[in-house]
C-alpha cells in the first residue's frame, strides 16, 4: 500500500528542522515520533510507518540531526530548548490532538514535554526503551558491564581512568556491549549502521557522554521518577528483554504512572522495534486502538 507523504521544514530556535509525514490524510489520531540519541537521525524508526494505514505518522529530525540544520552552537543542545522545539513543531504541524511516541532519549523528551508544557491534547504516550532517570539507567548499564568478559571490563576501567576512549580494546568492549544491549541482530541492518554513522557526536557528548554506560553530560541529573504520578494520559511502556532500559526499570516507571501498561519483547534489546517489528507494532496498535476509545 502506498501512503501519502508530506515533507517540510519548520523554523525553530537555532534553525530549521526536517519533518516527514507518512499517511497524510488518514483518519486516525496522528502519532508524532521522537527519535533517540541525543543526536541520531529519525530514519531507524521507519517500522512505525506501517501504522500509516490507520493514522498520519509524523517524524522529525531534531535540530542538529539528520536532514535538519546542524549549527555548531553548544548553547542549543539543552533539554529545555528541545522541549521548546517540540512545542514549535507540534504547533506548526497543527497537532491539536495526537499520540506522542518516544524512543530512548525521545522518551525523556516526551515525558518532560508532557509534564512541563501540559498534557492537553495528548491522546496517549508510547515510550519504548524509556530512560526516565539517568542515575537508574547508568546503574543498570554498570550491571551489564559487570557481565562482560574480564578483559573488556578492564579496558573500560582503563579508558575511563585515562580519558582515552579511542583504544581498540575499549572500542571492542563497547561494540560487544552494543551487540548485547543495543541491537542483537547480526549483522546489524543498514538502517542501524547509518544511524550510528550519522550520529551527531557533538550533541551526544555534551548531553550524554562518551558511551551509553557512562553519563557525564548535561542529562546526568535528569530524573522524572518522582513526577510520573502527574501523568494523566494513557501510557504504554515497552522494552526488550536485554534492553538498556531494563524490564525492572520499565516496570517501576509503569507502577508510578496511574493505569499505565507495559510489555517486554523477548529476545530483543534496545532496538526491539527493529529486531521484532511485527510484535512491537501489534502491541502499539492494540494500545492506540484502546486509548482512542
Amino acid at each position: 500500500m502506498t501512503h501519502h507523504i508530506e515533507e517540510r521544514f519548520v523554523e525553530v530556535e537555532g534553525g530549521r528542522v526536517f519533518c516527514r509525514c507518512v499517511g497524510k490524510g488518514a483518519r486516525g489520531t496522528p502519532l508524532l515520533a521522537l527519535h533517540g540519541g541525543p543526536g541520531a537521525p529519525h530514519d531507524y524508526l521507519a517500522p512505525l510507518e506501517a501504522l500509516a494505514d490507520e493514522r498520519p505518522v509524523w517524524f522529525y529530525d531534531q535540530l542538529g540531526c539528520g536532514r535538519s540544520d546542524r549549527p555548531h552552537d553548544p548553547s542549543l543542545w539543552t533539554l529545555a530548548r528541545y522541549v521548546r522545539e517540540l512545542a514549535k513543531v507540534r504547533a506548526a504541524l497543527g497537532l491539536d490532538r495526537f499520540f506522542l511516541f518516544g524512543q530512548s532519549w525521545g522518551s525523556m523528551l516526551a515525558v518532560e514535554y508532557a509534564l512541563d508544557e501540559g498534557q492537553e491534547g495528548i491522546a496517549g504516550l508510547v515510550l519504548t526503551g524509556a530512560c526516565l532517570s539517568a542515575a537508574r539507567f547508568e546503574a543498570d548499564q554498570r550491571r551489564y558491564v559487570r557481565e562482560l568478559p574480564e578483559k573488556m571490563r578492564n579496558a573500560i576501567v582503563a579508558a575511563e581512568a585515562s580519558g582515552d576512549c579511542e583504544s581498540p580494546e575499549y572500542q571492542d568492549a563497547m561494540m560487544e556491549y552494543y551487540r548485547r544491549h543495543i541491537c542483537r541482530l547480526d549483522p546489524w541492518p543498514e538502517v542501524m549502521v547509518k544511524a550510528f554513522e550519522q550520529l551527531n557526536r557533538e550533541i551526544y557528548l555534551q548531553m550524554w557522554g562518551e558511551s551509553e554506560f557512562t553519563v557525564t553530560g548535561t542529562l546526568k541529573n535528569f530524573d522524572l521518577t518522582e513526577r510520573l504520578g502527574e501523568i494523566r494520559v494513557p501510557t504504554f511502556l515497552m522494552c526488550g528483554e536485554f534492553d538498556e532500559a531494563t524490564p525492572e526499570s520499565t516496570r517501576e516507571y509503569q507502577r508510578r504512572i496511574t493505569g499505565a501498561e507495559s510489555a517486554v519483547i523477548e529476545g530483543t534489546s534496545h532496538m526491539h522495534l527493529i529486531e521484532k517489528p511485527d510484535e512491537c507494532l501489534r502491541r502499539i496498535r492494540d494500545f492506540l486502538h484502546r486509548a482512542e476509545k
